[in-house]
């Protein structure tokens, strides 16, 4: 069988070898625990802060400002829950096609009966429309907090995050987005941006899985959602995952600094497949904006469906192909995707996502478009 050929990125990244061995020491020599007062634990300590330095700057945060979690999950968690426990938010508007680490926490909340719940219309190709939510913040006397993510993991929609932190401004609101999806992948610039609170997750751009950042904006106080001994300035108790952190800063340190090659080689990958699948495959179209204010690493491809293509991905697997899906119907156990149901309810179509790293090449979109082809 032929090398595997991985096109599902935005799931997960392949860890990058630097970041091991910037993580290696910290797995063997220097494993003291940080809270420890003795050289070991002050050494590793000191690395901690350090990592936390590094982060803060590339997203021009106040270090005070970054503290470590197990990734975006836990981190968008601590956020809702602490907006309506500490923040007193008694009404959360979100959108119909966020991460379900989102949906499904604030789902849980509006079940208890702890917060009003609002979903914002989507524009026909997946954006979120702007009128819509200053509507509901204009007609709303509660205190809210929005929570919408900066690019949506399935289709790749990029949201304009000045102009909803602008307007949650306007309204007195807490803006908390989920960036899992572009922190390491675009620049972002945390002392020019109105918003509250913002995610990341080190897997998703060649770090360890298993470590994420919380960003809580210095004018903000909530309390820790994991009790225990206090670690990360009281908010999040736990021994720290100290390669892990380690792991992060690095990760993000080879993203940012390889930030403006890397994002037009994935884009020109994208687009050379968009054209490829537009050439060979008849009655293809594409989820999302995918030429305009979108993910370069994302493409959300609808297939006519037929007996073949509702098979594609699992054809492409068993190929050494791996892609992800979601089609907006319903079969069985395979629920779909909740993303495609909301923005493009077509039951005669099958969603596939490919999602691209640097390590892609044009030869392996060359094998995919020729598998395809054959497939279908």
């Amino acid at each position: 069988m032929n090398e595997r050929i991985y096109f599902d990125n935005a799931a997960t990244t392949p860890l990058d070898a630097r970041v091991l061995d910037a993580m290696m020491p910290y797995m063997i020599e220097k494993f003291g625990n940080p809270s420890s007062i003795y050289s070991y634990g002050r050494e590793t300590r000191m690395a901690i802060e350090s990592a936390r330095k590094t982060v803060a700057k590339i997203l021009n945060a106040h270090p005070a400002e970054i503290f470590f979690t197990s990734g975006g999950t836990e981190s968008s968690n601590t956020v809702i829950n602490a907006a309506v426990r500490d923040l007193g938010c008694t009404h959360i508007i979100t959108s119909p096609i966020e991460h379900h680490a989102t949906l499904h926490t604030v789902e849980d909340l509006h079940r208890r009966g702890e917060v009003a719940l609002s979903f914002v219309k989507l524009l026909p190709d997946g954006h979120v429309d702007l009128e819509d939510l200053e509507l509901l913040l204009s007609s709303s006397d509660e205190k809210t907090l929005v929570t919408l993510m900066h690019a949506n993991n399935e289709i790749g929609n990029m949201l304009d995050l000045d102009a909803v932190g602008e307007c949650c401004k306007k309204y007195g609101a807490i803006f908390h987005s989920d960036t899992v999806q572009t922190v390491g992948h675009f620049p972002l610039d945390l002392r020019k941006t109105p918003v509250h609170f913002i995610t990341g997750a080190g897997h998703k751009f060649h770090g360890p899985k298993g470590v994420g950042i919380l960003y809580i904006n210095e004018n903000v106080k909530i309390k820790p959602y994991i009790h225990g001994g206090g670690q990360e300035r009281n908010m999040r108790a736990g021994t720290e995952n100290l390669y892990g952190i380690i792991g992060f800063a690095k990760a993000l340190e080879l993203a940012t600094e390889a930030f403006e090659r890397d994002s037009a080689y994935i884009n020109g990958l994208k687009l050379y497949l968009m054209e490829q699948l537009k050439q060979y495959v008849p009655g293809v179209s594409f989820n999302g904006d995918p030429l305009g204010r979108g993910l370069y690493t994302v493409l959300n491809v609808s297939f006519p469906k037929t007996e073949k293509s509702e098979m594609l991905l699992f054809n492409l697997d068993i190929n050494g192909i791996c892609a992800s899906g979601g089609s907006a119907c319903t079969s069985g156990a395979e629920q779909g995707s909740h993303v495609i149901r909301a923005i493009n309810n077509n039951p005669n179509q099958v969603a596939v996502r490919f999602s691209f790293s640097h390590q892609n090449k044009k030869e392996e979109i060359d094998i995919l478009v020729s598998k395809i082809k054959d497939i279908l």
